[in-house]
Order: C-alpha cells, then sequence, then structure tokens
C-alpha cells in the first residue's frame, strides 16, 4: 500500500507493521488473496479456491474473502462445496447481493431448491425495497434473473456458473486508499467506508484498510462493527500498531479500561524506545481514569 498521512489528532497513528507478525499464520492473507484474485481473472478456479481458503481460514469472518471462496468453487464447477462459505458470506454482510445469487445458484445446481427460494425472496425484497433508485437496481434485477434460470434448470444444467467479479487494479486501490484517509481527516465517514469497503475486494484483508474501516465506524458509533474490523486486522497482524491502538481507544468507549491497558501494554513492548500510537492510548488512558473510577 501507498504511504498514507497519519490521522488528524485525536485519532492515533495508522501506521505500524502492514506486514503480520511471526505470531500471525505463516503466510500473509492478503497476499494470498491477491493471488486467489489473479487465478480466479484466469480461470484457474481451483488455484483461486485453494487461496482463497488460506484467507477465510485466518480471518473467517470476511465477507468478502469467504464470497470469492464459494465464487470460485461455483466455477469449478464444485456446487456443493460453494454452499457453505457462499452462505458464510450472506451471514457477515446480508446486502452482498453476489452472494446471494450466487448461494441460489450453487444451491440450485445441487438440488436444494428451498434454499435457491430462500435467496430468491431475500432478492425479491431487497429490489422490493430498493424500487428500481437505489444504487444495486440494475444488480438486484440482474441477480433476480439469474435465480429464476437456476430455479428453472435446476440439476439438469450442464452449463458452467462461471461468477463475473469485478476487481481494480492495484494503482487504483492505493489512490483509495489515499482517497479514504483523506476523507477520514475530514470526518466524512460514511463516504471513507464505501471506498474502504470497494478496496477490500482487491487488496483482500489488508490490516491497514480493516484498521480505518474500524475507525471510520466507531466515529460513526457503530461500536459492534468497528470492534470486528480491529479484530480482523489483528487476526491478519497481530502487531498492528494503529489497530491496537484504535482497539484500545474503543475499549475505553465502552467502558473496558483493562483491556485498554493490555493494549497498552503490548505497544510498550513493540515500540520499545516509544512510538505516537502508544503515546497516544497512554493519554486516552490517563484522561479517561477519573470518570471510569
Amino acid at each position: 500500500m501507498a504511504a498514507v498521512p497519519a490521522l488528524a489528532a485525536g485519532g492515533g497513528g495508522g501506521g505500524g507493521g502492514s506486514a503480520p507478525s511471526a505470531s500471525a499464520p505463516s503466510y500473509d492473507p492478503a497476499v494470498e488473496y491477491q493471488k486467489g484474485v489473479a487465478a480466479y481473472q484466469a480461470g484457474q478456479y481451483k488455484d483461486a479456491a485453494s487461496a482463497f481458503r488460506k484467507v477465510v481460514d485466518a480471518v473467517p469472518r470476511n465477507a468478502q474473502a469467504q464470497y470469492m471462496l464459494g465464487a470460485s468453487l461455483l466455477g469449478a464447477g464444485e456446487y456443493k462445496k460453494a454452499i457453505r462459505p457462499l452462505d458464510n458470506a450472506v451471514k457477515y454482510d446480508e446486502k452482498l447481493v453476489e452472494a446471494r445469487r450466487d448461494l441460489a445458484v450453487a444451491a440450485a445446481r445441487s438440488g436444494d431448491a428451498k434454499r435457491a427460494q430462500e435467496q430468491h425472496a431475500a432478492i425479491k425484497a431487497l429490489q422490493e425495497g430498493c424500487a428500481g433508485s437505489c444504487p444495486d437496481a440494475a444488480k438486484l434485477d440482474a441477480a433476480l434473473a439469474a435465480i429464476e434460470a437456476a430455479i428453472a434448470a435446476g440439476t439438469q444444467s450442464s452449463s458452467l456458473a462461471r461468477p463475473a467479479v469485478q476487481f481494480a487494479d492495484a494503482a487504483a486501490v492505493d489512490g483509495a486508499y489515499v482517497a479514504a484517509v483523506g476523507l477520514i481527516n475530514e470526518k466524512r465517514y460514511d463516504e471513507a467506508i464505501a471506498i474502504l469497503d470497494s478496496a477490500l475486494w482487491t487488496a483482500g484483508p489488508h490490516p491497514d484498510i480493516l484498521t480505518y474501516l474500524g475507525f471510520a465506524n466507531r466515529k460513526l458509533k457503530n461500536f459492534d462493527r468497528a470492534e470486528a474490523y480491529y479484530r480482523a486486522a489483528l487476526a491478519v497482524a497481530p502487531d498492528h500498531r494503529g489497530a491496537l491502538e484504535y482497539y484500545g481507544e474503543l475499549k475505553i468507549e465502552r467502558g473496558n479500561l483493562a483491556g485498554a491497558r493490555a493494549h497498552l501494554a503490548k505497544l510498550d513492548k513493540l515500540c520499545g524506545f516509544g512510538c505516537y500510537e502508544a503515546d497516544e492510548l497512554r493519554r486516552w488512558i490517563a484522561e479517561a481514569r477519573p470518570s471510569a473510577g
């Protein structure tokens, strides 16, 4: 990722170890995700599935990774195996239209008509709520048509299902990341989240992106979502200083001063001679202590 400016005062620095530490998985999930994307684009669906499976093992709650694993298995004709990751993708992001569409297709191809109909009903409800005026209107219409065709064909269809997924190039992701950080500095958190969410499709579970998604959601008081992003960032890179600091700040906001102190202890150990993230979290703890009792 390109170098990015630090967040405004009060937020804490966003840097700190974009690659996993020795205590992380023996591979970099973001790198494996990009390997999976390259294999998927080349039509090498089994290789793509192998790469995305490593990502899912490291960050199982990542909806994009679960979806891409399911889409790869679907592309390889492994319809029954595709159902579980696609089901997980829907579980972790209920509005992920592609996941609902492909889950219905995989279910129909596997003879699970009930599951396919459930996703048809879910997409239909989203379509009705959209009323043709939301950004996903065309996507919802196309998804509904694909599901209906799959249900009609059932297990008799001989054609392979090859989900089309749009990926940005790496340079565009870097630019989007820098733009999102700028929006965060301007307190335009919803816009930043939309850009960062899009970047995840190409970059995968990169800890910097996950950390800033946590920060932006935290500023919008979406504390549960923010915590999920911080935890995902630390699952990939346990020594990521920005995630440790921000997650510590979130714990203070939620009344968990002991948890914040544990994060500070880890930062002090990591930084050795001191760093901005440790100093900032220390300040938060000092200011929170009187009110925390």
